[in-house]
């Protein structure tokens, strides 16, 4: 999820409709309700954040400092409409991680979150877990060596699994991921049913199912399953032929 905060609507809403087409959820706030979102947000919330933007506003200046005593992980990002030498350096000496001059595409603006994150979190630009290859930059996934095309929902949500590969994430987590926080026309139930039709879509694909679910704990991307589904593990076919003998 990306949080804009601009004084004008327009902007906001803009930015909004743009992440929403490339499926990535979007958090629009004013300058004056930054600071209560930020020290309220819970820790779920806060770190299903992908980056920060700040667009033009007095207070601007002192959101970086404030913004990392809450949230040290997301990149912050400054969009810059009257591009100057001194403003940007300006910005820089505030703590942002990058100036972008508008207009920008949402696509660029992925495309530099991405590098900040592999820059300050040793983060790569793809994941790889077992047969499963998933990009962080829009891509579809690499499923068993092949490119797996998914709707755009099922692709952020198989990405925010693999970024957590290893860790339960609950339904609530995997929903302000992929939809936002304050999202009231979308159903959090909505995230049982993309989760299940990505299951079914990537078992027939592999052969297992890569999703480990949990009632009242949450899902889990798995590598793939000590023995192969199908492949009958050697002691228990030797067994099977000494009780033949009997």
């Amino acid at each position: 999820m990306f949080v804009i905060v601009d004084d004008r609507e327009i902007v906001t809403t803009g930015y909004a409709s743009g992440f929403e087409r490339e499926g990535f959820a979007c958090l629009a706030l004013s300058p004056q309700e930054l600071p209560d979102w930020v020290k309220t947000a819970s820790e779920d919330d806060l770190a299903s954040i992908e980056a920060f933007l700040l667009g033009e506003c007095d207070e601007r200046p002192d959101f970086p400092r404030m913004i990392r005593s809450y949230c040290d992980q997301a990149p912050i990002l400054a969009l810059d409409e009257r591009p100057s030498l001194d403003q940007t350096l300006e910005l820089f000496a505030c703590g942002v991680d990058d100036v972008l001059r508008k207009p920008v595409h949402v696509r660029e603006i992925l495309a530099r979150v991405g590098a900040i994150r592999r820059r300050t979190m040793a983060e790569a630009d793809n994941l790889e877990i077992g047969r499963i290859r998933v990009f962080l930059d829009g891509r579809d996934p690499v499923i068993a060596g092949e490119v797996f095309e998914l709707p755009r929902r099922e692709r952020r949500i198989l990405e925010y699994l693999a970024r957590n590969h290893g860790r339960r994430v609950t339904k609530t987590q995997i929903y302000n991921a992929v939809y936002g926080l304050m999202n009231e026309e979308v159903d959090e139930c909505v995230v049982e049913s993309h989760v299940s039709k990505l299951r079914k879509k990537l078992k027939d694909r592999l052969g297992y199912d890569p999703i480990e679910s949990k009632r009242y704990i949450g899902y889990m991307l798995k590598a793939q399953p000590l023995e192969a589904p199908g492949v009958q593990p050697v002691r228990v076919a030797e067994a099977r032929r000494v009780l033949e003998r009997v």
